[in-house]
């Protein structure tokens, strides 16, 4: 585990971005939360047991230009302010404010939690998308936020709303989507 304290405020055990499994950004370090290590962290991802006391996260920084990432371990967190969205957390061998400082800002991630009975948007890009009776439709280049249903992004420039995928695989995307909205 380590403190952000080595060089550049990298410990010796960060590793540049690239090597290793899929990470996901589920959130990010708003600041330190006292004087004993503790952060005050921004969940992005709708799973609280991100936060969980032993769960593996990642920092993500940028270090002479490029980005790395610091392995982190949850000891203690808590929910913050009365949101589901902000924590505050400590994590192992962060034990100072001067510590906890140096993750000011940092990016969180982990990897994807399996769970097939969930449309993870990130295994969505990439896949071909096709409506009910067979038409192709492009791919998935990407899944776009939206407050009344997130977009998947298609090839051409389409957007579907995520609300009609009726189905997903490995093979594709299936989509029931009202007439006209393509056309």
């Amino acid at each position: 585990m380590g403190t952000p304290s080595g060089p550049g405020g990298v410990p010796p055990a960060a590793s540049e971005v690239g090597s290793g499994p899929l990470m996901l950004d589920v959130g990010q370090v708003t600041r330190p939360h006292g004087l004993k290590g503790e952060v005050v962290v921004a969940l992005w991802s709708n799973r609280p047991e991100r936060m969980a006391a032993g769960s593996e996260l990642a920092a993500l920084r940028r270090t002479d230009g490029k980005p790395v990432r610091t392995a982190l371990r949850v000891s203690t967190s808590r929910p913050y302010g009365g949101r589901a969205s902000s924590w505050v957390a400590a994590f192992e061998g962060v034990e100072t404010r001067e510590a906890a400082e140096g993750l000011r800002g940092c990016v969180l991630q982990a990897e994807p939690i399996d769970d097939p009975s969930v449309l993870w948007t990130h295994e969505l890009v990439g896949r071909p998308v096709v409506d009910k009776g067979g038409r192709a439709l492009g791919s998935v280049e990407a899944v776009q936020a939206n407050p009344a249903s997130d977009l998947l992004v298609l090839t051409g420039g389409d957007l579907v709303p995520l609300r009609f995928v009726v189905s997903s695989s490995n093979s594709g995307v299936v989509v029931d989507v009202p007439p006209g909205l393509l056309d």
